[in-house]
């Protein structure tokens, strides 16, 4: 081995460690932005067992996105829910009011491209709330414990427009 060469790996091999150390120093993750979760915007409907649903999302500004579910069933509307997703100083937080109830907050625990998962540990159910897109779909699933034993509800919807 040459001392130019011997020189050359010595060298890589601290500016390698140099950079571990460096990376060990590096800050955590910022905080999520709403931002992020634009994809969930717009008009989502479909239909299951004879229960047409729907849900809007409002485009991300001013730190949320508002939401509305609906489930209508034989002409009436079954069940409601209003929605917000918000920035927080500590991160994204999911807020949900279903029939007119108390509000009840997720926080954000994953965002991944185009799925993402919101926690309430402390909650009877759902204790989780996931939404992802699945080609021009929106998805979303709740789940948590109820009884002892892991529970959980899927929807999909389509694009849709308003009338």
């Amino acid at each position: 081995m040459t001392v130019s060469f011997k020189a050359a790996v010595i060298g890589t091999a601290v500016a390698l460690t140099g950079l571990v150390l460096d990376a060990s120093q590096v800050p955590a993750t910022a905080v999520p932005s709403i931002a992020a979760l634009a994809w969930m915007s717009g008009s989502w409907a479909g239909t299951t067992s004879g229960v047409e649903m729907e849900e809007h999302w409002t485009a991300a500004k001013g730190g949320s996105m508002i939401g509305i579910h609906r489930d209508v069933v034989n002409g009436l509307t079954a069940s409601f829910e209003f929605l917000e997703i918000r920035q927080a100083s500590d991160g994204v937080v999911y807020v949900s009011s279903p029939n007119r109830g108390p509000s009840t907050p997720f926080r954000l625990v994953e965002a991944s491209g185009s799925r993402v998962v919101f926690e309430n540990p402390t909650h009877d159910y759902p204790q989780r709330i996931i939404y992802w897109k699945d080609g021009r779909d929106l998805r979303a699933r709740i789940e948590g414990a109820q009884d002892g034993k892991l529970e959980g509800e899927e929807w999909r919807w389509r694009p849709a427009t308003l009338k």
